[in-house]
């Protein structure tokens, strides 16, 4: 049975554009995951927000807890279509965009390890913290194998070219910085293994940024090219930001606790000097993202000058942005630079309004059933 739209009478009944209930179990992709993306990163924003952080920490909470929440479901939902739907769930591999998406999934639960770290400590005690590590390795076993796996499948079985290419090539290569970054938060609470996951996030930052830097400049040809990609890909001109963030916050936060692994295995000043290269590394990367972000506002207004409908693409608009600002607060605290804690308050409120409205149409998009439509299937006919 395939998915049709349905007129929806009074708005009442949810899921009333789809033929059956269990479509949403058939037509759930990882498209979804990027939700948790954007939750996790404004749930670990709102307490870094100076004087109303305290404020403002409850809600982080809550919403670190909400995002746990989206995280499971949406993982049983996928889970329950590769049972009940096995040959045409296996069908993702070979589409060209959906299979990107497969990134968002580590990245999502990124978010809700640090969360372990911003709110778990306070709220369980310290026995979070082997939870935390466990899922941890979890990520970065699926991180590794996101960024190999579908660029092996982009050159064997998927069908690309170059007018065709947009941003989401990025997702499923950029899971394993992300997942650096996340190392490199927890490993100061680790009693032992801090060099461990400290030497396996840096490997993950190399694993990760160069090939998406790599892609960002075919990216960039591709645009001058063929100019902007279609409007339902309007968001992903902000996924570009996500690998310039995620490298700048994964330099500043590995940087910022080498010197204390390091001092400990009698390599201080190795210690030393990569505090000193991932402050500046940070503030580069963080000058091109700025660049980024004066393109990427450029391109929007000219997309919502002209019209765009929503789709799940939308959550690209938060991430990024997230990640961006978790680097500008990052180097707030290295500097003590007052520019950038004005820079990364702006920054949050900005995300804070685009998480309201993604997440407003996405509530009603599920309710409705509208967002559930797998695009690897084949079209009714």
């Amino acid at each position: 049975m395939s998915h049709t739209l349905k007129p929806l009478p009074g708005g009442l009944r949810p899921f009333a554009r789809l033929d059956h209930p269990r479509e949403v179990i058939r037509q759930f992709t990882p498209n979804w995951f990027a939700a948790t993306m954007g939750t996790g990163i404004l749930s670990l924003l709102l307490p870094q927000l100076p004087l109303a952080g305290p404020l403002l920490t409850p809600i982080g909470e809550a919403l670190w807890f909400f995002n746990i929440g989206l995280f499971s479901l949406f993982s049983l939902l996928y889970a329950a279509r590769w049972v009940m739907f096995r040959h045409e769930a296996g069908r993702v591999f070979g589409h060209n965009t959906v299979s990107m998406f497969f990134g968002t999934i580590p990245m999502g639960l990124a978010t809700i390890i640090n969360g372990c770290l911003a709110f778990g400590i306070a709220r369980f005690g310290e026995a979070i913290i082997p939870v935390a590590h466990a899922l941890w390795w979890v990520d970065v076993a699926m991180s590794l194998a996101c960024g190999v796996v579908i660029p092996y499948l982009m050159f064997t079985r998927q069908e690309h070219s170059l007018d065709q290419m947009t941003a989401v090539w990025l997702l499923p290569v950029v899971a394993a910085e992300v997942t650096g970054a996340s190392g490199g938060l927890l490993a100061p609470h680790l009693a032992d293994g801090q060099f461990v996951v400290l030497a396996t996030s840096y490997i993950l930052w190399a694993y990760s940024v160069p090939v998406a830097f790599a892609i960002l400049s075919i990216l960039v040809l591709r645009m001058a090219l063929h100019k902007l990609p279609h409007e339902s890909m309007a968001a992903s001109a902000w996924l570009a930001l996500g690998p310039i963030g995620t490298g700048a916050l994964g330099m500043l936060v590995l940087g910022g606790e080498a010197p204390a692994v390091l001092d400990a295995r009698g390599l201080g000043e190795i210690g030393g000097a990569a505090a000193g290269i991932g402050a500046i590394a940070g503030l580069t990367l963080w000058g091109f993202g700025l660049w980024w972000v004066a393109l990427a506002a450029l391109i929007t207004l000219r997309y919502w000058r002209a019209g765009v409908s929503f789709n799940l693409g939308w959550w690209g608009y938060t991430f990024p942005i997230g990640v961006y600002t978790a680097s500008t607060f990052k180097l707030a605290a290295v500097f003590d630079a007052p520019f950038f804690w004005l820079a990364g308050t702006l920054l949050t409120i900005v995300l804070a309004t685009m998480w309201l409205v993604v997440g407003s149409k996405t509530l009603e998009g599920a309710w409705t059933g509208k967002l559930f439509a797998c695009p690897s299937l084949p079209a009714k006919g």
